[in-house]
């Protein structure tokens, strides 16, 4: 217990410590059980029971007949404890980024600029590739060619992407967390926009605490393209994650998504989408950059 009504959780798991701080509410136990029984893991059980008031505030009227009383209200939830401060608010991207091709080189990403593909990020794993600051450079440029909405990030190498003069960078959860105090405000110091990949809702309130310019979320549904801990997220959580995030944060949907389900996932109303095989694997490219972009033009 703290001052005001305010508590600290700390949760134990095997090889991880969870801190947070928020609300007390005398419905908080009775929530954190019913959100363990429908399947939610321990961390993200318990900040969905930390956001929960009796008074029904951590809900939204407008969402009743679909989500009934589910905490969508982000002010309720608590925040995550134990990080590196945040040095501000990262600049602002476009609020709908729409189809967003992940890619493994700067010529698959040469090549979405000439079809003026506005969001793609460049996606190479190993900080020892000697082409690296090349393959980020040759991006950079070629983002620049975009006439509309140009909103291109390099995965993980903020510092390369910096000297590259780099729109933003995307960092996962893990990669976040490693950062010191001084990276972190050396990074928002580039003025570079931000983005952040979470699993989940105890991460998504972990990357809040950074203000990022745009959330990741996922993986919707299985994939091959990275080995993550946690199960596909599938389309029902994305559809609560929507509502809880959209009114602050551009929202990315990642994971498993191709041609054949992004209709599915935009009916979650979320207004962007990574995809990686259904681009990479795609047999003709630009029919199946254009469809997919035909797909989001129908929901604008």
């Amino acid at each position: 217990a703290l001052a005001a009504g305010q508590v600290e959780d700390t949760l134990y798991t095997h090889d991880t410590v969870y801190r947070v701080a928020g609300a007390d509410d005398p419905a908080f136990f009775p929530a954190f059980a019913a959100f363990l029984d429908c399947g939610f893991a321990p961390h993200d059980a318990l900040v969905l029971a930390r956001a929960w008031r009796t008074d029904g505030s951590h809900a939204r009227a407008a969402d009743a007949d679909t989500l009934g009383a589910w905490p969508t209200v982000l002010e309720t939830f608590p925040v995550v404890l134990g990080q590196v401060p945040s040095p501000g608010r990262f600049p602002a991207c476009p609020s709908r980024l729409g189809l967003y091709p992940v890619l493994p080189d700067a010529g698959a990403c040469e090549r979405m600029a000439d079809l003026q593909v506005g969001t793609v990020q460049l996606r190479i794993k190993d900080p020892a590739d000697p082409t690296l600051r090349s393959e980020i450079e040759r991006t950079v440029a070629a983002g620049r060619r975009v006439m509309h909405d140009s909103a291109w990030f390099i995965n993980d190498h903020w510092r390369e992407a910096a000297q590259a003069g780099a729109y933003g960078v995307h960092l996962g959860q893990e990669d976040m967390a490693a950062l010191s105090a001084d990276e972190v405000a050396a990074l928002f110091a580039t003025g570079m926009r931000l983005g952040i990949s979470t699993h989940g809702y105890y991460e998504m309130l972990a990357a809040h605490h950074f203000r990022p310019s745009y959330l990741a979320v996922g993986a919707v549904f299985p994939t091959t393209t990275k080995v993550i801990a946690t199960a596909p997220q599938g389309l029902a959580k994305l559809a609560r994650y929507v509502k809880l995030i959209a009114p602050h944060y551009p929202l990315v949907a990642i994971g498993g998504i191709d041609a054949d389900n992004l209709g599915q996932v935009l009916d979650t109303g979320v207004t962007s989408a990574a995809v990686v095989r259904a681009v990479t694997q795609a047999v003709d490219v630009a029919a199946a950059v254009k469809g997919m972009q035909q797909a989001f033009a129908q929901r604008a």
